[in-house]
């Protein structure tokens, strides 16, 4: 079961996730989210569980509790969906967004097509 957990202090390591959990069952991973270029965590992170009842468990055990000074968020993660800002198609481009400036100007501006 993949956990999403948000709120998360700066401070906060993916061992401080991982300790955490582990007290509701086996955790597999325990990751916080960092910036590629600054390595700053983003205030978010995941943990994989490998039971499903013990990742219900520390969902409705650990949402809203104080972790390092911070409230934390914890639900069940989502799916990434198409758009979404890791990888999805970007709409714009030179000229701006939708309706945006250039020759043809419909969704998606831009140049238009050609």
């Amino acid at each position: 079961m993949n956990i999403y957990v948000g709120n998360l202090s700066y401070s906060v390591t993916s061992d401080d996730l991982h300790k955490a959990f582990e007290q509701f069952g086996e955790v597999s991973t325990a990751n916080v989210v960092t910036d590629k270029f600054t390595g700053q965590s983003k205030g978010f992170g995941f943990v994989e569980m490998t039971n499903k009842a013990q990742g219900d468990a520390a969902i409705k055990e650990l949402d809203g509790t104080d972790l390092k000074g911070r409230s934390i968020r914890v639900n069940e993660a989502r799916p990434r969906t198409e758009g979404s800002s890791s990888g999805g198609p970007r709409r714009g481009g030179p000229g701006g967004g939708p309706g945006g400036g250039g020759p043809g100007g419909g969704p998606g501006g831009g140049r238009g097509r050609f």
